[in-house]
């Protein structure tokens, strides 16, 4: 689905081109939404051909997540599966480098790949950027979260693409975080931008879809004909989903940002709390209680506006003690919460959070 030649993407702002991007052209009597394309076959002799290759409703996400990022876009069956695709680009033995405080389902991934021998994995300190420019030396692939997850580490990605490439390394972002309004890497000159779309794109916890975005050409490529043979394809109706959700994207980002920095402001003052963490944008905090893994969970428990859930990025706040995940990297304190702040009225947010941590002072 086109959109209209007469407002190109790069010409409007990203409020804008979440709104617009992905639509159907300005003609009469066409629909102002994208319909939902149920098909998994075609008729032969054009360009869709099977529904394992192309449908046209991913074509309209697509549209719209490349045209925030700066790149093309390919979705996929969840943001796993987007991760998984990436780390398959690295040839046998060749080595990634990646945080040691990365999603756990990433370190998982290249854990299983490393056990087999497919890959030798380097966990780094992310902040340390001249530790990661030194791991760089001989890897093949560098992935990089920033804000990392759940310990909340800001990469410098500039500096780190810079060494990879200058080694011959891909770089990847996982930029579900903090999504293209306010971070675009390919702009960076980072290689692949991924995303779990289950969350801020789609933001209402009721779909599962990863994406992929690349200014290159031949990765995309590379990239369309490992999805085309693995199937990890979207649904039709995943993929309405979360271009639905993103037509709000902006208004939610800055809400759940707005009260985020609120909390920011709170949370340091209350004495069941030892540290917070924050890097300066976007909705998600982490906050560690002074009395540990006890407190954290108690926590937990006793909100009753704030959901105790492992996602995150809905416009409903969610909380979790992410070391209660045995994958969780032992380096993130037991006392940990994360916390995805939603759109809600942040002095209701304010008033459940507090009166939930008066429990947890020791």
């Amino acid at each position: 689905m086109a959109d209209d030649p007469l407002t190109p993407a790069s010409a409007l702002r990203p409020s804008t081109i979440a709104v617009t991007a992905g639509r159907p052209a300005h003609v009469p009597d066409a629909p102002l939404n994208v319909p939902i394309t149920m098909a998994s076959t075609y008729v032969a002799g054009g360009e869709l051909e099977y529904g394992r290759y192309a449908n046209p409703t991913w074509t309209a996400l697509e549209d719209a997540l490349g045209a925030l990022e700066g790149g093309r876009c390919l979705s996929f069956a969840s943001g796993m599966a987007a991760v998984t695709t990436v780390l398959d680009l690295v040839g046998t033995g060749a080595k990634v480098v990646a945080p040691r405080h990365s999603y756990s389902g990433t370190i998982m991934a290249l854990a299983d790949l490393e056990s087999r021998g497919r890959v030798k994995a380097e966990l780094v300190d992310i902040t340390d950027t001249e530790a990661v420019v030194k791991a760089c030396d001989d890897a093949a692939l560098v992935w990089l979260e920033s804000p990392t997850n759940p310990a909340l580490e800001v990469a410098d990605i500039e500096t780190i693409t810079a060494a990879a490439h200058e080694a011959g390394a891909y770089v990847a972002v996982d930029n579900t975080f903090a999504t293209p309004l306010l971070q675009t890497p390919l702009g960076q000159g980072v290689d692949l931008v991924v995303h779990s779309a289950t969350k801020y794109l789609a933001g209402h916890s009721d779909v599962l879809l990863g994406a992929i975005c690349t200014r290159d050409d031949g990765l995309f490529g590379v990239l369309k004909n490992r999805r085309d043979l693995m199937g990890a394809i979207p649904g039709a109706f995943e993929a309405w989903l979360v271009l639905r959700g993103m037509r709000t994207l902006h208004v939610r980002v800055e809400r759940a940002q707005a009260n985020a920095q609120e909390l920011v402001r709170r949370l340091p003052d209350h004495p069941a709390i030892a540290e917070v963490r924050y890097p300066g944008f976007g909705g998600i905090v982490s906050i560690v209680l002074a009395q540990g893994a006890i407190a954290a969970d108690l926590l937990t428990h006793k909100t009753k506006l704030w959901v105790h859930a492992t996602s995150l990025g809905g416009v409903e706040s969610t909380l979790e003690r992410r070391r209660r995940w045995k994958a969780e990297a032992p380096t993130i304190p037991e006392g940990l919460v994360r916390l995805s702040v939603g759109i809600e009225d942040v002095e209701d947010l304010w008033e459940d959070l507090r009166a939930a941590l008066d429990g947890c002072v020791g």
